[in-house]
């Protein structure tokens, strides 16, 4: 034995040595070979309706499982039980070439996403705001789609989808009564002029489906007159924003249809007899939210939409001054990425207006934590021409909006996420962002509300009038639990809450 061992011995162990060195080199070229052969069939087969998505991001399971077989379906594969897949006519791909998408996928994508790491830590802190709740209503479980704060009134307007209607209350969270409607509110504009109505966007229902018919309405506040339909055909509305687009002086509206296979924005077109036309300006499904704003200043409005859901990001609309627009898109995103707000505002004092955007919508075929879901800002070089210049990570991250809280000068930026980590860190569901004037960092402060509710939207606004803005959370408590093993650790009774700004005193 020991003859056969020396005799062995010099192959043996080389051979021992080398075999790690090429199982890595031999994964390497499968790793490689994949990535090779499969690409370029995903450029051309995803890349004409959005940007590829790579597969680091997502894990292995999340592609296998969920997301690779809603990909087949947009391609006229039928996917059948245990994802098995079935190519026939209405295919536009050919079983080689899936086959190979699939391996592109499941060699290359990670086992588990890490964790994003920020240098910056989230403090427990108050900052400026106090705490400030309504009753609670204990025989219900919340379901606040929408809050606001009409400073016209002096009142807070919200709407549920349990009871869906438009609810007042004063600034002491009186009621001051209710209109009905036909489906939860989801946006509201008040108008500048008190005796004007506001517009009040309904989405539908919850439901993802192509059939779900939102309406928009024109309600009097003071409830004098009856609620008037602006329009009942927009599938899954939800914002209206006002927009004389063809300068007649009739008051037109761009809606953001966010659909479902079907959607886009839209312009409600005022006519001379007041009725209103829909008119496409870009029908792709997930429209989100949309600002105005005279970006080449001809005394035209233009428009800027956030798109997101397939096509994901941000495009410019000019107005042709003939009834129409010129797109040009600005930011794009993988479809994963779930896109969630948008906001406008100069962060850097340089007259030119950046884009606050937010990443976190976590309900659909990918509902696992992601490292790139959170607060992200694009400073403005000029000519449309954008660059990211922070990035801070927050699980499900839903909105964010901007005002100089503290009013120092700069902006600061509040931000809340629907699809936070429950378990782990559930203080992330509201972070405030207070800027430093000096050298424009930030500093984040996770303000203690994350058990007073699940917030799903926001407001912010001068609600009690004394020169500095509020902010009002609304509570959504009715599932979308996407962790396992986890159960609501926050009252589901609070509608909303208010966040008063103590920065200025009356």
């Amino acid at each position: 034995m020991n003859l056969l061992r020396r005799v062995l011995a010099p192959i043996y162990f080389p051979l021992l040595f080398s075999l790690p060195f090429c199982f890595m080199a031999c994964s390497g070229n499968i790793d490689e070979r994949a990535r090779e052969v499969g690409k370029p069939l995903v450029t051309k087969y995803c890349g004409n309706c959005h940007v590829v998505p790579d597969p680091g991001l997502l894990d292995k399971k999340t592609w296998i499982t969920s997301v690779i077989p809603a990909m087949a379906e947009q391609l006229g594969i039928e996917v059948l039980q245990d994802n098995f897949y079935l190519h026939g006519k209405q295919s536009v791909i050919s079983h080689a070439d899936w086959s190979k998408i699939l391996k592109y996928y499941e060699t290359l994508a990670p086992d588990t996403l890490l964790a994003s790491k920020t240098d910056s830590k989230l403090r427990n802190d108050w900052a400026v705001f106090s705490l400030l709740k309504p009753k609670e209503q204990p025989d219900l479980i919340s379901s606040t789609m929408l809050v606001a704060i009409d400073t016209a009134t002096k009142n807070i307007v919200t709407s549920n989808s349990e009871k869906p209607g438009l609810y007042r209350f004063d600034n002491d969270f009186h009621p001051k009564g209710m209109t009905p409607l036909q489906s939860v509110a989801i946006d509201i504009y008040f108008p500048p002029k008190a005796t004007e109505p506001d517009i009040v966007t309904c989405m539908g229902g919850m439901r993802a489906l192509d059939g779900t018919l939102g309406q928009i309405t024109a309600i009097d506040k003071k409830r004098q007159q009856k609620p008037r339909m602006l329009s009942s055909e927009m599938i899954r509305p939800i914002q209206s924003t006002p927009i004389d687009f063809n300068n007649d002086g009739l008051m037109d509206y761009a809606v953001s249809a966010f659909g479902h296979n079907r959607g886009g924005l839209y312009l409600l077109k005022q006519l001379s007899d007041h009725t209103f036309q829909k008119v496409p300006v870009r029908e792709i499904p997930g429209a989100t939210m949309s600002h105005i704003r005279d970006f080449n200043r001809d005394g035209w409005p233009d428009i800027i939409t956030l798109f997101a859901h397939g096509d994901e990001g941000i495009w410019v609309f000019l107005n042709d001054r003939k009834g129409g627009f010129t797109a040009r898109n600005l930011l794009r995103f993988p479809p994963v990425y779930g896109s969630s707000s948008f906001q406008l505002a100069d962060m850097n004092h340089d007259g030119k207006e950046d884009i606050v955007y937010t990443a976190g919508d976590n309900s659909d075929y990918s509902r696992i934590l992601k490292p790139y879901h959170g607060l992200y800002i694009f400073i403005q070089s000029g000519n449309f021409e954008f660059r990211q210049s922070f990035f801070y990570p927050i699980n499900g991250c839903t909105k964010a909006m901007v005002s100089d809280f503290d009013k120092d000068g700069d902006i600061d930026i509040a931000t809340i996420a629907f699809f936070p980590d429950l378990k782990n860190k559930p203080e992330e569901t509201f972070t405030y962002f207070e800027q430093n004037n000096a050298d424009k960092t930030f500093r984040a402060n996770a303000v203690p509300v994350h058990r007073d509710g699940r917030w799903i939207c926001m407001d912010v606004n001068d609600f009690d009038g004394d020169g500095d803005d509020d902010i009002i959370l609304g509570n959504y408590s009715k599932g979308f639990l996407n962790q396992e093993h986890v159960q609501p650790s926050w009252n589901v009774h609070l509608p909303f809450i208010v966040l008063k700004n103590k920065t200025i005193q009356p």
